[in-house]
């Protein structure tokens, strides 16, 4: 048998309060995320600080988040040998951090550690071979292959390729030998 019937004041009012609480829910959980992200990024700072103290590094430490990614910038003098030939070593030391945010909240991360301005001035530089790249493509039409990068480093070129017309790239290869290949567009 169906009911027909027409709710009563107090499931109507039960539903509401439970869509309502759906409601709460999600915004509870996009305001929880950004709270993760600036955990996730306290919980950096203080790795990072541990392994200053142990290398006897002195250097000033911010954590923010910044595009939805949690973030962590070491600035002072003498922070080179952290940095290493071409990020390498900053980028051993962001994987170590991501895996220690990984031990201590059990998700993983996508921080990105900074040193000495590092990533901000080689982005400057990445975006100069990036257009460079697509000058050599336009003007005799052929695909130019970059030399291998970082995941960091083709974001960078991916960017600026992506927001000029008339030219595409993509990445091609394993790491580490992974390089973008920048091309005139279909």
């Amino acid at each position: 048998m169906t009911d027909t019937s027409t709710p009563s004041t107090e499931e109507t009012t039960a539903a509401t309060a439970e869509s309502t609480g759906t409601e709460e829910t999600k915004k509870s959980e996009s305001v929880a995320s950004d709270s993760d992200l600036f955990r996730q990024s306290e919980i950096a700072a203080d790795y990072v600080e541990g392994l200053l103290d142990i290398l006897d590094y002195d250097g000033d430490i911010d954590e923010l988040v910044s595009a939805g990614r949690p973030m962590v910038e070491v600035v002072g003098g003498r922070l080179q040998p952290l940095v290493g030939q071409r990020g390498a070593t900053l980028e051993a030391l962001q994987e170590l951090t991501r895996l220690a945010i990984f031990r201590a909240t059990g998700s993983p991360s996508r921080l990105l550690l900074d040193i000495g301005g590092y990533r901000a001035s080689r982005r400057k530089e990445l975006t100069a071979v990036a257009r460079n790249a697509v000058e050599k493509v336009k003007e005799h039409g052929d695909a130019v292959r970059l030399e291998p990068m970082s995941a960091f480093e083709r974001k960078c070129v991916h960017d600026v390729v992506n927001a000029m017309s008339g030219v595409e790239s993509e990445s091609e290869g394993v790491e580490p030998n992974r390089r973008i290949v920048v091309r005139p567009a279909d």
